[in-house]
């Protein structure tokens, strides 16, 4: 596990900071509209399903939209796809406030103009933690997560109060104004942010192929794939405390549009305590450990919330959910990104939030639509009986650690001189790695390739077979295919540091002289001369 590095050290990297201060900003105007948006449908529809789809209505365009915006986040300027994100939501942020303030909103259109806003923040997500890499060193991202989650949370601990008091004084479209505003920090901190040149030498990925890679790349990592089911089953069950507290707040607690800020404030108070505790946990405890205790708090937290008919009490269990939404999260995000490559840490990063936010998204629909048809009280029961759950699964699929892989480029590979005149569009390629295995290695062999095997296809790879000779049972061959020459050389260059095991292991077996012989062989389609004399020559 790697040390931890104090969170304020971060303060004194200028782009961090400047970024940092300018996400406290809009994070604030974003609580402050989610406040408005919610206590605005309170009073355009008794339905406690509407409600609760207000938060579903942010959610579910970051389920269905991340994993495209991850391709934009790899294979474009980070800072560009930041600044279109924030632009747009700009843009339809003062259009919602304009129709508030003219009293045109139904609750339909209020929905459609909070999905939109949550299609910004599927566009702006992937790019801006993506980003994180490219300012922090590795051994700092685990701080500089818990810190960007500290300021979005001192945001939470004063935005909805201040977004409840602005509701009750003002109105909702007061609210969606002071939103539209604080967009502009952001958009001028990205103005004076040059994000770094990347390396352009082989043509940007077609969107087809890297959205396919994405989804490849996660499928072939168990690990990866255990932290985003941990993420869809936390999003699922904790979203009903958020999405169903305008409703115990109005009923249960007989309060008003200032009492549930206050309530949201409690929550963000206690994610800032998580925050702050983070760094001495993950030096205490493993990461499964920790997201177990996370899960388990915010069940008893949701538990008592769904029954207490007390403010102060209520209060003191949003205090404890917040500190654990931020330990669980931020955990997942970190474990996310530091069990990740580069090459295609937006798309992992998206493909988590597609996990944490469809869970979110299919929990506001699930749970209002259950406090509909019983109490509201019984839907935060079930939620905290999944959280229970959700932790119960750590048992069996632990979250693995993430300080004990070096994901940094191998940098072994050298494209080799070619004879023939190609391209890097040219292909289909063909590739053959011969080895000369002696009899009593080949259960080794055979280990080692089934691991090569996850990794070849998990890089790009295709058609992966391995071949034995039946003339010659010592020589194996190791045979797959790839579209493209530059989809060859991109797939090397994918090649990381805890990647090496293998290769040197299969290198130590090989008994023929030299490493294993490597064939490339472009494909080439022989055409029947009847199908060559379709054109009629000159007459």
């Amino acid at each position: 596990m790697p040390e931890s590095v104090s969170p304020l050290i971060l303060f004194r990297n200028q782009t961090f900071r400047m970024l940092w201060v300018a996400a406290l900003a809009s994070n604030f105007g974003g609580l402050v509209q989610a406040v408005g948006a919610a206590w605005m449908m309170t009073s355009l529809s008794e339905s406690e399903r509407m409600v609760a789809l207000v938060q579903g209505s942010i959610t579910l365009p970051i389920m269905v939209f991340s994993l495209l915006a991850g391709v934009f986040a790899d294979n474009f300027d980070r800072r560009r796809v930041m600044l279109i994100a924030q632009g747009f939501m700009f843009a339809i942020s003062i259009a919602l406030t304009a129709m508030a303030y003219q009293g045109l909103l139904t609750p339909w259109t209020l929905l459609a103009f909070t999905f939109l806003i949550g299609c910004g923040t599927a566009l702006h997500n992937p790019s801006r933690q993506a980003t994180m890499g490219d300012i922090v060193t590795r051994e700092e991202l685990p701080s500089a997560v818990s810190l960007n989650s500290m300021g979005f949370n001192l945001m939470r601990s004063v935005g909805p109060a201040a977004g409840g008091a602005i509701v009750a004084l003002a109105g909702a479209a007061a609210a969606f104004a002071v939103n539209a505003l604080s967009y502009i920090a952001i958009i001028i901190a990205l103005l004076r942010w040059r994000s770094p040149v990347r390396d352009t030498r082989l043509p940007r990925e077609p969107m087809g192929t890297a959205f396919s890679a994405g989804l490849r790349y996660v499928a072939m990592s168990p690990n990866l794939l255990r932290v985003i089911l941990r993420g869809f089953v936390f999003g699922l069950a904790a979203v009903a405390l958020q999405a169903l507290l305008p409703v115990v707040v109005r009923e249960t607690l007989q309060g008003s549009a200032f009492l549930y800020g206050v309530m949201l404030g409690c929550f963000g108070i206690g994610a800032v305590g998580g925050a702050l505790a983070n760094a001495g946990l993950r030096a205490r405890f493993v990461n499964e450990r920790i997201a177990r205790g996370a899960f388990l708090g915010f069940a008893a937290s949701t538990g008592i919330v769904a029954f207490s008919n007390q403010a102060v009490l209520s209060g003191a269990a949003l205090f404890l959910g917040g500190a654990c939404w931020v330990l669980a999260l931020s955990m997942l995000n970190v474990t996310i990104q530091l069990l990740t490559p580069r090459w295609v840490v937006g798309r992992a990063i998206a493909l988590y939030q597609t996990g944490t936010f469809g869970g979110m998204a299919a929990g506001s629909w699930i749970w209002g639509a259950l406090a509909q048809h019983s109490e509201p009280k019984w839907a935060l029961l079930g939620a905290a009986g999944v959280l229970v759950a959700g932790a119960l699964i750590g048992l069996r699929l632990p979250l693995p650690e993430f300080g004990t892989l070096n994901l940094d480029p191998l940098n072994r590979f050298r494209e080799p001189a070619l004879r023939l005149d190609l391209n890097y569009r040219s292909g289909p390629v063909m590739v053959m790695v011969d080895y000369i295995i002696d009899p009593a290695d080949v259960p080794e062999f055979l280990s080692a390739m089934s691991q090569r095997r996850r990794i070849r296809i998990r890089d790009g790879a295709q058609q992966w077979v391995l071949l034995r000779d039946l003339e010659n049972p010592e020589q194996w061959s190791e045979s797959y295919h790839v579209a493209t020459w530059g989809e060859y050389v991109r797939h090397n260059e994918r090649r990381t540091h805890a990647d090496a095991g293998i290769s040197d292991r299969l290198h130590a077996l090989h008994r023929g002289p030299g490493k294993p012989r490597v064939r490339r062989m472009i494909e080439r389609q022989t055409v029947p001369r009847r199908d060559d004399t379709r054109v009629k020559p000159y007459s």
